[in-house]
């Protein structure tokens, strides 16, 4: 087969096995329908589900925190970006120490801290004292996101895989909403604290879950990580003809994405609104369009190829901002739900178009990709603040617009690349 042009080649591989060869190979992996299989895909999504729950509670309560701590937006807004950034940068190492000391572990332990962390986040009323336990908790939360993806490759027969990646992925997906939805509406009647403990102890229920039912690894070997070598393999995947690209365009999605969800309840709270924290929290009931738009979105990537979807995708983006920047709820709530389609849309192509482009490097590429897409949302998100501050909504309305039409222009130009230096239009 010939080689896409840029793609990175495959190279050595850096990690070296520090254990003999024994039987693992020869052990059975788990298929479908066994008991292994059931206990296996109900531990993953309950990880998934309290892993976004407690990352993204605090986004509904951001009004809240201006309130009772006399904050800016921007200054509220630190309490997700501070455990995005730190749970990018983590993510980067979280897999090599998964790598030597075993993939259950470190997401038991992940799980286990970052469901305490909250609980004492939600004890806590000083703003600092809040940002450190939310930075702990980017902290603590990598080694889930990082890991359940190999333990599952790792341990599930071939057959068994999809269902079982679509389930954890979708526990990821409601996780998200449900933990911003739960938040929001204990918030509303119990005060922010109630609503970030109701998040914190489904963590813990989850993290017992994750502890218990997790079946132990048996395809699992160590290996010890050359981290000497990682700058060199990083600089190979920037030399490809799409990977930077692909990379731009997570750092652009997630981070408009986030700082839509972050201000909009500011909007919907003030006049002439005046909605109800209940209600904005029902917004994130939209997060359920997500999983009808990753699959359809893909579907439609095999058919025109990833570079159109992926132009489309934002702009479908672009035409929700437009929409939500009108001063009908009607307008608004059908903005946010084209914003929502086309982010989640995106976000497939995109990093399943990472995956195929990067070949032996897949691992370092997907550390790459989630990197950029979770300093998006740290980075982006409390730049947003700045124009909510100065700008009100409409401020926030046009600095999303601005990054979006980036983001259209990125998508564009990786599409054209490639097809004019092939001749075709490539779906990969």
């Amino acid at each position: 087969m010939q080689r896409e042009p840029g793609k990175t080649p495959a190279c050595n591989q850096s990690l070296a096995p520090i254990t003999p060869p024994n039987t693992a190979a020869e052990l059975p992996h788990i298929r479908q329908g066994t008991p292994e299989f059931r206990r296996a895909v109900l531990a993953l999504f309950m990880a998934g589900f309290a892993t976004f729950g407690v990352l993204y509670c605090v986004q509904p309560l951001l009004p809240g925190f201006s309130s009772h701590f006399g904050i800016s937006a921007g200054n509220s807004a630190l309490a997700l970006s501070a455990s995005t950034g730190v749970l990018a940068v983590a993510m980067l190492v979280a897999g090599m120490v998964s790598d030597r000391i075993g993939r259950r572990p470190v997401m038991v332990v992940s799980l286990l801290t970052s469901a305490l962390l909250t609980l004492a986040t939600a004890l806590t009323d000083d703003w600092n004292t809040i940002l450190l336990l939310r930075t702990l908790l980017g902290l603590s939360l990598s080694g889930v996101p990082a890991v359940a993806m190999t333990w599952l490759v790792e341990e599930m027969d071939s057959r068994a895989l999809g269902l079982a990646m679509g389930l954890y992925i979708g526990g990821n997906a409601v996780g998200g909403m449900s933990g911003r939805l739960i938040a929001g509406v204990v918030a509303d009647h119990s005060g922010w604290r109630a609503g970030i403990a109701a998040v914190g102890v489904i963590a813990l229920l989850a993290s017992v879950a994750l502890w218990t039912q997790l079946p132990a690894s048996r395809h699992f070997r160590a290996k010890r990580a050359e981290p000497a070598q990682l700058p060199a393999r990083f600089a190979g995947l920037f030399r490809d003809a799409a990977l930077p690209w692909l990379f731009a365009c997570g750092f652009l999605l997630l981070g408009v994405f986030v700082t839509l969800y972050n201000y909009l309840g500011y909007h919907l709270l003030a006049p002439p609104y005046g909605l109800s924290q209940t209600v904005v929290g029902l917004i994130f009931t939209v997060y359920l369009v997500g999983s009808v738009s990753s699959a359809w979105m893909g579907q439609l990537a095999n058919r025109l190829g990833r570079g159109p979807v992926l132009a489309l995708s934002f702009g479908l983006v672009l035409a929700g901002i437009v929409l939500l920047a009108m001063p009908w709820l009607p307008a608004m709530a059908m903005g946010i739900a084209l914003a929502t389609f086309g982010f989640f849309g995106g976000h497939s192509v995109a990093s399943s178009w990472v995956g195929v482009r990067a070949g032996a490097l897949r691992a370092e590429a997907s550390a790459l990709y989630l990197f950029s897409y979770y300093l998006g949302s740290s980075v982006v998100g409390a730049l947003g603040g700045v124009f909510y501050t100065h700008w009100g909504w409409a401020g926030v309305c046009g600095f999303c617009l601005v990054l979006t039409l980036a983001g259209v222009g990125a998508a564009w130009r990786l599409w054209r690349r490639l097809e004019d230096a092939t001749g075709l239009l490539l779906v990969r």
